[in-house]
């Protein structure tokens, strides 16, 4: 059953209120409100907000432009291919081919890009790409924006492939995808399978040399560890490591995670001519944003070693969750370093807080038949959250919680009221510290925060509730407690 909230956003949208229909697109694309997620009603929404922005004709022409540039933005998010015989098809399709058109390389532009060549070119859409073609040809003629290209599909995928070679040429979220998908659409040899089949049984060493030749992108990766070698060989000087890095360079530009590591580890030896620490570091870094676990580490490391010069508002931070990620894929070294950059407290009934918590979960639990005002229950889940991890009492009161979490950690950051308190990482370790962070973080974003106060107020009122709680939930009350909530 959908949520009151939802209705009253569906109610105003169906009215034209073109704020409340931007909302419950975002709501069919995110599942927020317990909605079903469906990009095909997300991109119906927009294209009424669309054109409830156009047709406002008193508001100024810079202010319209405004308010389409960032539904733009909205529209980018929408899986192209998800939308496709939709009411509301025409408007996406036009929308992400102006948004191609753009000459600047912002997020929504690149993501255009990226959705139209997933669309026309990945070899698992050939059935909605085949629908496609009548469906162009059919409204060429009437395109939806004036920067549709009058093109037919064959045209079209030209286009497309042309997004594809940019974005996986420059650094961007895409870029992997868009490898990928390049290495889907490289030419099929029926020879490759089989000289590579000859490397493996028999070591033919022309055989690899004739599939690198061809495009096998395992095998360019072979044959630049084999002349650097890399693959377990001992390590000489005389290593071909120009040739090597070529190879290396070939299999990286597919997107292979492994390639750009080892060219990581050419560019970091003395011998190499082209011996540079500072692409060394690029290479791995490629390596890492592909989850090659070891460059993780090596990011993780570098960052953590180059912390002090970093203008990075928490210190640490980016470190620890590059080590997090090679320590998620099971490497040992990361462990150790992941200790030293986060803090851990993954038991929280030995803090301080623990009972004090436990009766604040209570009152969480029964805020209906307590009529908790609601900066009460605010701060009932700052003493969970506190506990969780920890906190000390001035952590406690003054950390923001909508701002707490990241992947891997919480950022206890209270430097907006006490300058000389350094922010802490605690790495998230349990299943109950995500629960009570994603609770705490939706009473939170629903609320008014300014109720809360200053520092002052905030110290008076967790006085008050601390006794209140005590005196409610503790074990001499709890008979009492009980009866009143029967």
């Amino acid at each position: 059953m959908a949520s009151r909230e939802f209705l009253k956003i569906l109610s105003s949208a169906r009215l034209g209120d073109v704020l409340a229909q931007q909302k419950l697109a975002q709501a069919y694309m995110t599942g927020a409100f317990k909605t079903p997620i469906q990009p095909a009603n997300a991109l119906i929404w927009l294209e009424k907000s669309y054109f409830s922005i156009t047709n406002q004709v008193l508001k100024n022409q810079g202010a319209i432009q405004d308010e389409i540039s960032e539904l733009f933005a909205q529209v980018a998010n929408i899986p192209l291919v998800e939308t496709f015989n939709s009411p509301a098809f025409g408007f996406g399709w036009g929308s992400f081919w102006e948004l191609a058109a753009r000459t600047t390389q912002d997020q929504p532009t690149l993501a255009a890009k990226w959705q139209l060549a997933n669309l026309l070119m990945n070899p698992a859409y050939e059935e909605t790409q085949s629908q496609l073609i009548d469906w162009v040809s059919k409204t060429i003629a009437t395109p939806a924006f004036e920067k549709t290209p009058r093109l037919d599909l064959a045209g079209l995928q030209k286009l497309a492939q042309e997004y594809l070679q940019e974005l996986s040429l420059i650094d961007s979220p895409f870029t992997a995808s868009a490898k990928e998908l390049l290495i889907k659409l490289q030419p099929k040899n029926e020879s490759l399978p089989s000289l590579w089949k000859a490397w493996l049984e028999n070591g033919n060493e022309e055989a690899l040399f004739e599939a690198a030749e061809l495009g096998l992108t395992l095998a360019k990766l072979t044959l630049g560890l084999r002349l650097a070698q890399l693959d377990g060989g001992d390590t000489k000087s005389n290593a071909s490591l120009k040739k090597a890095a070529h190879w290396l360079e070939l299999a990286a530009n597919d997107g292979d995670r492994d390639a750009w590591y080892a060219l990581g580890e050419i560019y970091r030896r003395p011998q190499f001519s082209g011996y540079s620490a500072a692409e060394s570091d690029r290479c791995f870094d490629r390596a890492a944003d592909l989850s090659h676990a070891q460059a993780q580490l090596r990011k993780g490391a570098n960052l953590w070693r180059k912390r002090e010069k970093s203008d990075e508002k928490v210190r640490g931070l980016q470190a620890s969750y590059w080590v997090w990620q090679a320590h998620q894929q099971g490497v040992a070294e990361a462990k150790e370093l992941l200790s030293k950059i986060l803090e851990g407290c993954p038991n929280p009934q030995l803090n301080e807080w623990f009972k004090l918590a436990q009766y604040a979960e209570r009152a969480i639990n029964h805020h209906a038949e307590r009529k908790l005002d609601e900066d009460w229950l605010l701060l009932c889940h700052r003493i969970v959250i506190a506990n969780q991890f920890n906190f000390s009492k001035a952590e406690l009161l003054l950390c923001e919680i909508g701002q707490l979490q990241h992947e891997h950690c919480v950022v206890v950051d209270i430097r907006w009221e006490l300058p000389k308190i350094l922010p802490r990482l605690i790495q998230i370790e349990t299943i109950q510290q995500r629960r009570a962070l994603l609770a705490a973080g939706k009473v939170f974003a629903g609320s008014d925060l300014d109720i809360e106060g200053n520092l002052r107020q905030r110290r008076y009122r967790f006085d008050r509730v601390t006794n209140w709680l005590t005196a409610s939930f503790a074990k001499g009350s709890k008979s009492q407690t009980d009866a009143e909530l029967v």
